[in-house]
């Protein structure tokens, strides 16, 4: 969202009068707004893409571009978002589908400006409104997570472990998970990805170390059609699926040098060139990852790149192996025993079917 002043909101006129958005400009400025100007229904989309502003004020009757579609994007990118039409030629039926269609407020030029600006305060407040609402759904709906989904362990340091992830969840930095095999990285990564903004999106993972260098890229990035043999139609990479979710790169440790040149890459610019193309694509995902690797020691040897591991290790999260945790111990026996009992049956009964006579 575009930089507020002093918390103002951000106001988008769109108007096909140059004149109208001078005078709408100047009035909203000297109200204490930060107004943007858009000629036209056109610019007046882009600019919504663009700036995500806080109100949208709009003609309604401009050429190619009319007000309807403009309330329709604004809507769309986000639904909080006010949206006041303005005419010359109001009717009562226009009004009404203008309203229906959502619009905050529909008024009638000429208009004073006190009862212009009026409207846009009221919409303001509005939108601190839905947004505050949207904010405490949203972190009711997290802490309800945090309860079901925990994992389990009462030890000092899995405590630790959890309160460092349940903190770092919210934001979009990068983690790197650092423990032995089997001290539960992938859970950990689920966890943060549950609590986080992202928990709408997708939680995708890779094992780095299980894929051969050629095969992972292409998992990774995507590849177009005929960039190798076998490559028969475009295909997307993880980090383009996993958009507005979370991406887990697992045993990041095993990965090559060239790899790692292109994995630094999708962190430096947030996109993605797949294999065989040569225009990027933006991304827009969570990297989480993880090694049982010291990866410190992997640079000194020059196995693993320096540039790379400070972009991943932003916060680092290191697990503890069980015999750290004892504690823990009989309660990871209680929770999983019984899924462990049903499986060691399974394996006895069919080592009792194959030794039958």
């Amino acid at each position: 969202m575009t930089e507020r002043s002093n918390g103002a909101p951000n106001v988008l006129i769109i108007d096909d009068e140059a004149g109208i958005l001078d005078s709408l400009r100047i009035l909203l400025k000297n109200e204490g707004f930060v107004p943007h100007v858009a000629l036209g229904g056109k610019a007046g989309l882009d600019q919504i893409e663009s700036l995500s502003p806080d109100i949208v004020l709009s003609d309604v009757r401009m050429p190619t571009v009319g007000g309807l579609q403009v309330l329709s994007a604004a809507r769309q990118r986000d639904p909080n978002t006010p949206v006041i039409l303005m005419t010359a030629q109001a009717t009562l039926q226009s009004a009404m589908q203008a309203v229906n269609e959502g619009a905050f407020y529909y008024i009638q030029k000429p208009f004073r400006n006190d009862e212009l600006v009026a409207i846009l305060r009221r919409a303001a407040e509005h939108r601190q409104l839905r947004v505050e609402n949207s904010s405490l759904k949203q972190e009711i709906r997290r802490r309800d997570k945090h309860v079901g989904s925990r994992p389990i362990g009462n030890s000092r340091n899995w405590l630790d472990v959890l309160r460092l992830a349940e903190t770092v969840a919210p934001t979009e930095s990068t983690v790197l998970i650092q423990g032995e095999s089997g001290t539960g990285k992938e859970v950990i990564a689920r966890y943060i990805h549950e609590l986080s903004q992202r928990n709408d999106g997708a939680f995708l993972s890779i094992n780095c170390g299980a894929l051969p260098e050629s095969l992972l890229e292409s998992e990774l990035f995507g590849h177009v059609k005929g960039s190798f043999t076998g490559a028969v139609k475009d295909k997307s990479g993880l980090f383009t699926a996993a958009a507005k979710g979370t991406f887990f790169l697992d045993e990041i440790g095993e990965t090559t040098p060239a790899t790692q040149v292109k994995l630094l890459r999708v962190l430096q610019h947030r996109e993605v060139i797949p294999v065989g193309a040569t225009e990027a694509q933006p991304i827009d995902t969570r990297l989480l990852a993880a090694t049982n690797r010291d990866l410190e020691e992997e640079i000194r040897r020059g196995i693993f790149r320096r540039d790379l591991y400070y972009r991943l290790n932003v916060i680092a999260i290191y697990l503890p192996p069980l015999r750290e945790r004892r504690d823990d111990i009989s309660l990871l026996a209680g929770a999983f025993g019984g899924q462990w009992l049903e499986i060691l049956v399974a394996i006895t009964a069919s080592a009792l079917l194959i030794v039958r006579p």
